[in-house]
C-alpha cells in the first residue's frame, strides 16, 4: 500500500519509514505540514503516520484538514504528548489509532498491520483466496503447504489484489501504490508482474482476471 509519514525528527523518521517499508509498503516522508499538504494533493494514501508536534503546524489542525477534505486513509498518530485528553481529542476527530513516543518498531509494525486488516475486512492476518493463503505478519505465500517463491514486490501486489478481492483495480492505482515517485516505471511494468504473479498462482483456485481498459480483479475460480 502506499503510506505517508509525516515527521519532523529525522532519524525517528528514518526508523518509522524503514520499518513501513520492511512490511512491503510505498513509503512518502514530509518533514512538517506544508510539505505533508503537497504529498495529499499529489497522491492517494491508504494510511497516514502522523506526528502532532510539527515545526510549521499542529498536527490536530492537518487532521482535521484530512478529515474535512473527505480522505479515506487511516490514520495512526505518533506523539509524545501522552494526556488521556488529547488521546481523546484525536481520536473524536478521525484518527484510527493512537501510539505514544517513545514505541517499538514492532508494536508499530502490528498496529499498521491491524489498520490494514480493517479495511480490507480481515480479522487476521491470514488473507485467503480459494487455496491461497497469505500472511500478512510473515510476509508469506502459500497454497496448501507450499510457499510461494514470490519477490517482495510479488508479495505486495498479491497483498494489494487479496485487500481489494472482488473488486477492479485500476493499472494506475495499481502503479500508485507499488512504486515510488523515484522510480519510472509504467502501467507496462504492472502488466509484467501481474503476469508473473498470475503463473505462480496457477492451481491455488484463484486468478487475477483482465478487464480491458479497467484493470485487474482478483477473485476465486
Amino acid at each position: 500500500m502506499r503510506v505517508l509519514v509525516v515527521e519532523d525528527t529525522v532519524d525517528v523518521a528514518e526508523g518509522v519509514v524503514a520499518a513501513i517499508e520492511r512490511l512491503g509498503h510505498v513509503v512518502d516522508w514530509a518533514a512538517d505540514g506544508s510539505a505533508a499538504q503537497d504529498w495529499l494533493v499529489g497522491a492517494t494514501y491508504d494510511l497516514i503516520v502522523l506526528d502532532l508536534m510539527l515545526p510549521d503546524a499542529d498536527g490536530v489542525s492537518l487532521l482535521r484538514e484530512i478529515r474535512t477534505r473527505g480522505l479515506d486513509a487511516a490514520v495512526l498518530v505518533v506523539t509524545a504528548r501522552a494526556a488521556v485528553s488529547e488521546r481523546v481529542q484525536v481520536l473524536d476527530l478521525g484518527a484510527d489509532d493512537y501510539l505514544c513516543k517513545p514505541f517499538d518498531f514492532d508494536e508499530l509494525q502490528a498496529r499498521i498491520r491491524s489498520l490494514l486488516r480493517r479495511q480490507s475486512g480481515d480479522r487476521t492476518n491470514d488473507m485467503t483466496c480459494g487455496r491461497l493463503v497469505y500472511d500478512r505478519g510473515t510476509r508469506l505465500a502459500r497454497i496448501g503447504q507450499d510457499v510461494l517463491a514470490l519477490s517482495p514486490r510479488e508479495l505486495s501486489l498479491l497483498e494489494m489484489l487479496l485487500a481489494g478481492r472482488n473488486r477492479v483495480l485500476s493499472k494506475a492505482n495499481i502503479l500508485e501504490r507499488l512504486f515510488d515517485w523515484r522510480s519510472d516505471a509504467s502501467e507496462n511494468a504492472v502488466e509484467v508482474l501481474v503476469g508473473r504473479l498470475r503463473r505462480k498462482i496457477e492451481g491455488s483456485g484463484a486468478v487475477i482476471i483482465n478487464h480491458r481498459g479497467l484493470g485487474y480483479q482478483f477473485r476465486a475460480e
